[in-house]
């Protein structure tokens, strides 16, 4: 089953990490990508653009748009890896190694369409 693991933290904390913090994430996410490389459970994934580079399409009768994240929230979505588990529980168990002082909450959710990633 593939998961979507959404990483969520906030832009104001990232933008004031130190040289050292950053290389801290940066080797804790190589590492996961590493195992999960060899494992063969990593389909893909990205950082994302911060939130004021972001466009959120609202549907209306006057087709409006917002630059401006989804929501309000202090955290925002940073990133997202999507993975292929033999179970929920494994998911969540990767899911948990991105959780630090950077990335405050994880999502995990099921990907029920998988275009372009194989048999779903």
């Amino acid at each position: 089953m593939k998961y979507m693991i959404l990483m969520y933290a906030d832009p104001a904390a990232t933008e004031a990490m130190t040289p050292a913090e950053r290389a801290d994430v940066f080797h804790r996410h190589e590492a996961l990508h590493e195992d999960l490389q060899g494992t063969g459970e990593m389909l893909n994934g990205a950082g994302l653009a911060y939130p004021r580079d972001t466009t959120t399409l609202r549907y209306g009768e006057d087709g409006a748009t917002a630059s401006r994240p989804l929501t309000g929230a202090t955290e925002q979505l940073t990133a997202y890896y999507v993975v292929d588990c033999a179970t929920p529980e494994r998911a969540r168990e990767i899911a948990g190694r991105v959780l630090d002082f950077h990335v405050v909450a994880v999502e995990v959710r099921p990907v029920h369409d998988a275009f372009g990633m194989g048999e779903g």
